[in-house]
């Protein structure tokens, strides 16, 4: 039970580190600028919905994946802990990642699938965070990371469906701070994840 529980503060730790919907609603306030209400919650629910099927289909697919490609467990960890680590490199240093570079976006229910679901809510450091978590776990754990990142899905939803408010009583320079310690936790589990990696390789 205590090794659940350590599992579950782990996983739930590391997506809220990279799907960071306190930074992001800054993000989901300039996407939707302009647009009503009804439109917002519409957009709002179609992309945490989107996104959580998405991590969904990974996270019990990603074994037939890496079988499918040949992919082995040190590889995935290395590659996937140098992307990961270079996503919060960037956030560290205030600069918005190249993998969820946003352009100008016209107001319409699809930007809930791009750029909102893909790659913002479930981009590349998402994915690879949620298979790392299931690379070699039981079916328990595999219920507990699809079960916890729903929840983190409900968080961002209602963190966005609240944005207005949250960045007024807030501030931007809060939120840049707060972006800034997800930026360190995402670079240390990006670390983590190599140096497993460099472990298993050599049965250290």
């Amino acid at each position: 039970m205590d090794n659940l529980i350590t599992f579950s503060i782990t996983v739930f730790t590391g997506f809220f580190a990279i799907t960071n919907p306190i930074s992001n609603m800054t993000l989901f306030l300039s996407l939707t600028q302009g647009a009503d209400e009804k439109t917002k919650l519409d957009i709002n629910k179609r992309a945490n919905i989107i996104a959580f099927i998405i991590v969904t289909v990974f996270v019990l697919l990603g074994k037939f994946i890496f079988e499918l490609f040949n992919i082995s467990i040190p590889a995935f960890k290395i590659t996937g802990g140098i992307l990961i680590f270079y996503i919060g490199f960037d956030m560290l240093q205030s600069k918005q990642s190249s993998v969820k570079s946003i352009k100008h976006v016209h107001i319409d229910e699809n930007i809930a699938v791009s750029p909102l679901a893909i790659p913002i809510l479930a981009g590349p450091g998402t994915i690879v965070t949620s298979m790392n978590f299931v690379s070699k776990v039981e079916p328990i754990q595999i219920f507990l990371v699809i079960a916890i990142f729903g929840l983190m899905s409900l968080i961002t939803y209602f963190t966005f469906r609240l944005s207005d408010h949250i960045v007024k009583v807030v501030g931007y320079n809060v939120i840049s701070v707060i972006g800034k310690i997800m930026g360190l936790i995402i670079a240390i589990i990006g670390t983590g994840m190599i140096v497993e990696g460099i472990k298993i390789s050599f049965d250290l």
